[in-house]
C-alpha cells in the first residue's frame, strides 16, 4: 500500500490576531497546529545558511511580528474537502506545500513570492510559475535557491530598473559577476538579442544556464564563463572580440573601481556601463574611479542606502 503523502498548510497573521485566529481553527475541527514567530524564523535563518548568501532587509522587515500558524491535510480529494472545512469563515490567503523527500531542504521557498520590479518586469519562483503574470509585465523565472541573485536586493533591482532603460531590441549585452544570472536573462526577456555572462564562482556557469533555460533562453543566445576578468587577461580578450551596448556589473565598489579600467574595452559606440552593488557611503570614490578610466556617469540611482551608476564613454 503507498503511504500518505500530505499537504503543510500555512496562515500568516499577527501577534495581535493569533489567538481568535486559532480559536476559530479549532472551533472548525482542527486538532493540531504548529505555530511558528519571528523567533523562528531568524532560527530557521541561522540554521539553514546554505541556501542564501544574505537574506534582503525587505524579507526581514515583512516577517516583523508575523506570526505563521501550520497545519496538515492528506493530499488528496478528502484532505481538499477537510481543508475546506478548516477555513470556513477564515478571510487570509495561505499557501500548501506538499511534504516529500525533500521538504526540509526546500522549506526556504514559502518566503519568496512573486515580485514586480520597476515598470515591467515581474520575478517569478519557479515554483509559483502556474501563477498569473499582471498584465503588461515580463516575467522573469528564477530558482532562488540555487545561489546569490533573487532580485529580492535593493542593489539587484537597482540594476534591473537600468535594464529595462537601457536594453535595446536585439542588442548584446555583458554581464560581469553574474551570479545567478538574473541580469542577463532579464536582459534576454526585454528584447535583447544575446547576452554573455561572466561570474568568478564555477557554479554559477551551471546555475544561470539552469535559469535561463527556465524562461525558455537557450544557450544559442546565451554564454556563461567562469573566469576572474581582473586576472585573466585571456579571458577579457576573448570577451573583447565583441562590443556590448549593454555592460553589467552588480559586484561591489571594491571590485567595480579596478574593472572600471577594462569596462570601456567592452562598449559598443554608446553603450552604456550600468553599475550596481555601490554602499552610498563609496559611490562618490566608484564614480570618480570611472571617470579617471573615460567613463562619464550620466544617471545615479539610489535604494536603500545603496547606488547604482549609468556611464557611457565620454
Amino acid at each position: 500500500m503507498e503511504d500518505l503523502k500530505w499537504l503543510e498548510v500555512c496562515l500568516d497573521t499577527r501577534q495581535g490576531e493569533l489567538e481568535p485566529l486559532c480559536a476559530r481553527l479549532t472551533a472548525n475541527g482542527v486538532t493540531g497546529l504548529v505555530i511558528e514567530d519571528e523567533e523562528d524564523f531568524k532560527a530557521f535563518l541561522e540554521q539553514n545558511r546554505q541556501y542564501w548568501d544574505y537574506v534582503d532587509d525587505g524579507l526581514m522587515e515583512r516577517m516583523k511580528g508575523v506570526c505563521r500558524v501550520k497545519l496538515y491535510v492528506t493530499d488528496d480529494a478528502g484532505g481538499e474537502t477537510q481543508l475546506q472545512t478548516w477555513l470556513e469563515g477564515i478571510d487570509l490567503p495561505y499557501t500548501t506545500a506538499r511534504l516529500g523527500e525533500n521538504d526540509w531542504a526546500h522549506s526556504w521557498q514559502k518566503y519568496y513570492k512573486p515580485m514586480p520590479v520597476g515598470e515591467r518586469l515581474y520575478i517569478v519562483p519557479e515554483w509559483e510559475r502556474e501563477q498569473p503574470v499582471p498584465a503588461g509585465r515580463v516575467p522573469l523565472y528564477l530558482n532562488p535557491g540555487l545561489t546569490f541573485g533573487t532580485g529580492s536586493h535593493a542593489s539587484t533591482q537597482l540594476c534591473l530598473m537600468g535594464l529595462e532603460e537601457y536594453t535595446l531590441p536585439g542588442c548584446a549585452v555583458l554581464d560581469l559577476g553574474c551570479g545567478s544570472g538574473i541580469l542577463s536573462i532579464a536582459a534576454l526577456a526585454l528584447g535583447a538579442g544575446e547576452a554573455a555572462a561572466v561570474d568568478i564562482d564555477p557554479k554559477a556557469v551551471d546555475v544561470a544556464y539552469e535559469n535561463a533555460a527556465m524562461n525558455g533562453i537557450g544557450r544559442d543566445r546565451y554564454t556563461v564563463r567562469a573566469g576572474n576578468v581582473l586576472s585573466d587577461r585571456g579571458l577579457v580578450a576573448e570577451l573583447a572580440q565583441n562590443t556590448y551596448a549593454l555592460v553589467l556589473a552588480n559586484i561591489v565598489a571594491d571590485v567595480i573601481i579596478p574593472l572600471s579600467a577594462q569596462a570601456g574595452r567592452f562598449l559598443a559606440p554608446g553603450g552604456v556601463f550600468l553599475c550596481s552593488g555601490i554602499i552610498d557611503t563609496r559611490a562618490d570614490e566608484v564614480q570618480a574611479a570611472l571617470e579617471r578610466n573615460g567613463l562619464r556617469v550620466f544617471q545615479r540611482r539610489e535604494q536603500n542606502g545603496w547606488v547604482a551608476l549609468a556611464a557611457r564613454q565620454a
